[in-house]
């Protein structure tokens, strides 16, 4: 881990000397996120366009929203795809599921357990569980499956070491206090572990990792001005 920061400040009155702190935390500035109220902004899940072929990119999300007199305000890579740019575990998208519920155990992060699902309900709310936690009640407008959990019930998934040395880009989600979502992508190239602190101060009790150094994240409100990738599920908000 390296020093968030390293400030001493010597005040010469009365040859007076302060002390140092160090605080041994990744800073909130590797991450950028966009956090945002799905019932006032609501999002949307996007797999193919209008003729059955996939979006692939967040550059033909913005094209296809464009062409429908709506401007794309975020969109992010939402979930682990197939060679074939399928969804490797449950996908649901207009209530149709799309791909089933994936409870097989394997190799690769998606299978690290517990894995889980995010996913908006018909009146736009938002929800996070594991994938053992999850119910199909018949509400669900869009969801996507993937792995592993980051958080569970505010903690860090024990599967995940402070000194790993697996390092990369990564993207994620978090339901926070039950009305806003926050999505987050980091800057550079971290392990599991810092993810997880970082979404764990955010104050979200749940967190789901999306995916790794593929991710990126269209936010101009942010800066970001990424229209790139090669995806499966792309999550957006078009206004």
């Amino acid at each position: 881990m390296r020093y968030a920061g390293y400030f001493c400040v010597v005040i010469l009155v009365a040859v007076a000397i302060s002390s140092c702190k160090i605080e041994q935390t990744r800073p909130q500035s590797d991450f950028a996120d966009m956090i945002v109220y799905p019932v006032k902004s609501p999002i949307e899940f996007y797999w193919k366009d209008d003729n059955g072929s996939i979006f692939k990119s967040i550059g033909n999300v913005k094209t296809y929203v464009e062409k429908r007199g709506k401007t794309l305000r975020f969109a992010m890579n939402g979930g682990m795809y197939q060679e074939d740019q399928k969804p490797l575990g449950l996908f649901i998208q207009d209530g149709k599921t799309i791909t089933p519920l994936n409870t097989r155990y394997a190799q690769g992060n998606f299978y690290l357990q517990p894995n889980g699902v995010f996913g908006i309900r018909k009146d736009h709310t938002a929800f996070l569980v594991t994938t053992e936690n999850f119910i199909t009640d018949g509400q669900i407008k869009f969801a996507t499956q993937s792995g592993p959990m980051l958080l569970v019930d505010g903690k860090i998934n024990e599967q995940f070491a402070e000194d790993s040395d697996n390092l990369n880009i990564r993207n994620g989600v978090c339901v926070l206090d039950d009305v806003r979502v926050v999505f987050a992508i980091s800057k550079r190239a971290v392990s599991f572990y810092d993810f997880a602190v970082y979404f764990q101060k955010m104050g979200c009790r749940n967190a789901l990792y999306l995916d790794g150094f593929v991710s990126r994240m269209y936010a101009p409100e942010k800066g970001l001005t990424d229209l790139g990738g090669d995806f499966g599920v792309i999550i957006g908000i078009a206004e």
